[in-house]
């Protein structure tokens, strides 16, 4: 098989969570460890760090790598999902695998998969383990797929385990409280492995992980209490985010967003851990290159991403409230400077959209649409939704066409913000973007 080929047998041979929802959520580690098993446990081959949060898990493990590349370490990088090409949740130093490798990879053990029927992250999962491995990485960055305590990455033993945030997410998977869904994520706890938790600041939340921690004989440090930052963050001119750090001066951050102050807080509570219990040596300039080249080091896209210029294109992958909450305010500020803002959105059918809806801007003029997955809800079904909240606009079938409709009827002086959900930036990238091939 071609590679297209090979990765049109792993979306039609193995359920896909992205694409089809519930119907391709297989809780539980069996399948996963007799996949590790088959493979010789590649996950052992290397040092890991584990990413698990409702939001902000991208942010905070590409910042990671970059870091850690910076500082002349291999570094393999794992998340889901990818925006334009499946080879970017597994990549070695920013560079996704090849498609050579998951070609020769699925050829020579689908034998042994097709019958255990592993979900389609099941098996990406070993595969990046078993790259990892034969790429000889010094650590991988490992990003939970969905909640935690099940979820397939947590056969590793890492050096340090990162929890970003909770907020309500995937509810029917993880629990209708606060505190069911952090239980979930401290799963992902382990014994005598510490642990760095972001934007949490409930004290109900806080005391899930401190049992869980106490239970495993390991700490929890808090990146909100731990005096990581001299002053406030604030952006540069440039977009840049100011990051006054206690401990490396000012670092200018490339992710300029408005919820990146608290994933450069959780990166600094991570570094500070680190060095201190991996008893590891990270240069300053390796620290300052990492926040300041992120997406040209680790190749990341869709966060608070611009796509042109003139007139203004910018999207962002936040998908529920929380998310949208920084989202919100950002487009707020915007619309200082910017006389129109003009919105492409679109969501999944199982998301928050009420709560999402109720906080968006209504001065703006909207273009729902739908991305082109069973799960996605009608663009129409959104329209109608959205007018009941006195958001204004059209309804358009595809991504694309929502895009240059919208870019049609805009200024240059006009601000366009593409989002709602993965697959919609997913879908808009390629009128920007040319995919590497």
């Amino acid at each position: 098989m071609t590679y297209e080929e090979t990765i049109q047998y792993l979306y039609n041979s193995t359920p896909v969570f992205q694409h089809s929802g519930a119907s391709a959520y297989k809780p539980g580690l069996d399948n996963t460890h007799a996949l590790d098993r088959h493979l010789g446990h590649p996950h052992r081959a290397f040092r890991s760090i584990h990413v698990a949060g409702t939001n902000g898990k991208g942010s905070v493990s590409h910042l990671l790598a970059a870091i850690l590349q910076s500082a002349g370490y291999r570094v393999g990088l794992y998340t889901s999902p990818h925006l334009m090409d499946f080879r970017e949740r597994i990549r070695v130093n920013g560079q996704p695998i090849s498609g050579d490798y998951v070609v020769e990879f699925v050829a020579r053990h689908r034998g042994f998969f097709e019958p255990l029927h592993p979900s389609f992250f099941e098996l990406t999962t070993l595969l990046a383990f078993d790259y990892f491995r034969e790429q000889a990485v010094d650590f991988a960055i490992i990003v939970v797929g969905l909640g935690g305590r099940l979820d397939c990455t947590n056969i590793i033993t890492p050096l340090l385990s990162i929890i970003t945030s909770i907020s309500k997410d995937h509810t029917q998977f993880l629990g209708e409280t606060l505190e069911e869904i952090a239980a979930e994520k401290a799963g992902i706890i382990k014994e005598g492995v510490p642990v760095v938790l972001g934007n949490i600041a409930e004290d109900r939340l806080l005391r899930v992980f401190e049992q869980k921690a106490e239970a495993c004989q390991t700490r929890v440090s808090c990146s909100l209490t731990m005096g990581l930052l001299s002053g406030s963050c604030s952006h540069s001119i440039e977009g840049m985010l100011r990051i006054p750090s206690t401990d490396f001066g000012e670092l200018l951050g490339e992710l300029g967003g408005d919820v990146q102050r608290f994933n450069a807080l959780t990166v600094l509570a991570a570094l500070h851990v680190l060095q201190e219990s991996a008893e590891m040596t990270l240069p300053l300039s390796a620290i300052q290159a990492g926040f300041a080249h992120v997406t040209t080091l680790t190749g990341l896209m869709g966060r608070w991403q611009t796509l042109q210029t003139q007139p203004l294109v910018i999207c962002d992958t936040g998908h529920n409230p929380d998310a949208w909450h920084f989202l919100v305010q950002q487009l707020d500020r915007m619309s200082q400077r910017y006389p129109r803002i003009h919105i492409v959105v679109g969501f999944a059918q199982d998301k928050d959209r009420e709560s999402i809806l109720r906080m968006m801007p209504k001065q703006a003029l909207y273009y729902f649409t739908q991305a082109a997955i069973a799960r996605a809800l009608p663009a129409d079904a959104l329209h109608q939704q959205a007018a009941a909240h006195q958001l204004t606009g059209s309804s358009h079938p595809s991504v694309p066409q929502a895009v240059r409709h919208a870019l049609s009827q805009m200024d240059a002086e006009d601000m366009l913000f593409i989002g709602g959900s993965n697959f919609i930036v997913a879908e808009a990238l390629p009128l920007f973007i040319t995919p590497n091939n």
